[in-house]
Parts: structure tokens; sequence; C-alpha cells
């Protein structure tokens, strides 16, 4: 996949690492994402896989700019893309039948915190950032994140983490168990393909096993929200506040 799609994959043995390109989650990436992770998942000489970013975004989410132009197109229809990306995306790295490593090497928000929440593990550079985000702009979650994030954290903290958008490090990650390990950004690299190498060694019929029994209820989850994403991408809440982000300017919200 070259990197002009927006995703670079690099097989190396029998390990594939799937590198974003771009900070957000423009059209052709997001379409580029969705081939690779299904190429890599039906691959059956690839036996362990790495999700991972460029520069210093690991994904910042959707991208707000291309959403916005898609809510004054057609508001009806601008959150189609949950069916279409996000959750063959998700189910993907999910249900892949073999181990995925997230190797969150900068900003993780949105989306992009749904994509490693559905990885199997993960290791953060110290310098991640993390937020959930779709609240900030008038949205209920996708990616999986209504399940994921509680499972990783907790109902409490992730109703928290959710209704009130904020930002978090990779310290706070670790204590609360969204990442299994935190390096300095110099050793991400070469901790994920030592983790990742360990992997493609071990047994890929047992892992896959044990992934299956634990995704039994992600996808009724991606159901119930892109019905409400549908729902709320037609509202003037989320459509004033997408607008607002582009500008720089705080939203104001009215329950409408």
């Amino acid at each position: 996949m070259p990197e002009e799609s927006g995703v670079l994959l690099v097989r190396d043995g029998s390990v594939a690492t799937i590198t974003m390109t771009e900070v957000a989650l423009s059209n052709h990436l997001k379409t580029s994402l969705r081939d690779t992770v299904a190429e890599v998942g039906a691959d059956p000489t690839i036996r362990a896989v790495v999700l991972t970013g460029s520069g210093k975004a690991f994904c910042a989410g959707q991208d707000l700019g291309e959403h916005a132009a898609a809510l004054r197109a057609d508001a009806a229809h601008a959150l189609d893309t949950v069916d279409e990306h996000y959750n063959p995306i998700v189910l993907g790295l999910a249900t892949m039948p073999k181990p995925v490593i997230a190797a969150v090497n900068g900003l993780c928000f949105g989306a992009g915190l749904g994509f490693a929440l559905a990885c199997d593990l993960r290791i953060a550079s110290s310098k991640a950032k993390f937020g959930t985000a779709f609240t900030a702009i008038g949205l209920t979650c996708d990616s999986g994140l209504s399940v994921t994030l509680a499972r990783a954290v907790g109902a409490a903290r992730a109703s928290e983490l959710v209704l009130l958008a904020g930002t978090f490090t990779a310290a706070d990650a670790l204590a609360w168990g969204i990442v299994g390990k935190v390096v300095e950004p110099e050793q991400l690299a070469a901790e994920t393909a030592a983790l990742a190498t360990k992997l493609a060694d071990g047994p890929t019929l047992a892992y896959a096993e044990a992934k299956r029994a634990m995704a039994v209820s992600l996808e009724q989850a991606l159901a119930n929200e892109g019905a409400g994403q549908k729902r709320l991408g037609v509202t003037e809440d989320h459509r004033n506040a997408v607008e607002a982000f582009l500008a720089k300017d705080t939203p104001k919200f009215h329950g409408r």
C-alpha cells in the first residue's frame, strides 16, 4: 500500500506493520486503512500485526474539514462513514485471527482511540496524549468506544472520559489500563517489534479463539453507536460545534 494512500504497509517476515501517515482520518485514509486491515487479516503468512501512526500523531480522529463539507452538502448522510469505514476497521482489528498491537506514538483522539482499543495490546510513547473528543463536537462514541473503553477502565471512569471529553496523558492511560506499557519515544519501535515477534512465534490458533470469545458484544455496540451518530449528525448542536472547532471558537450547545 503506497504512502500517498494515507497508509503504509510493511511486511517483515510474519509481522505486518500498518502505519497511518496522516494526522486525521480523511476519506482516502479511511478507505485504505479498511482495505489494508482486511488484507493482512486474510493473509495466512502474517501472524502478528502492528498498527501505528507517524510523526506526532497515532491518529487524531475524523478529518473535521472533510466532515464539515459533508455536513453542508447532506447532513443526513455525513455520518455514513461510520458504517462504511469505522465499523469494518474496528471489527477487522478486533476479530482478525492473529494478535494486533497498537503502538501509540502521539496524539490518539476520537476514532483513533477507538482503533487503539480495538487492538489486542497497546504500547504508548511517553509523549502520547489521549482523548475521547466526541461530545466536544456534539456526537456520541463510535469505533466501538462505548464498549472497549469501559472494558479497559471501568464504567465510571469511561463515563467521565466520554462526557467530559478531556485529554489525558500516557501515564494516565497506563494507570487506568488503556495501555499496557509506556516507553520513551525512541524505544517505541524496538519494544513493539520485539513484542510482535514474540506473538508471531506464539500459538496463533489459540490467540484467534481467545479474540473471538472476547469480541462477542462489539458488533452490537457498533450498530448502536452508528444509529446514534446518524441521529446526532443532523442536529444544530453538532453542525455548529464542527464549524466552531474549525474556526477555533468555543462551541455553544442548545440541545437541538
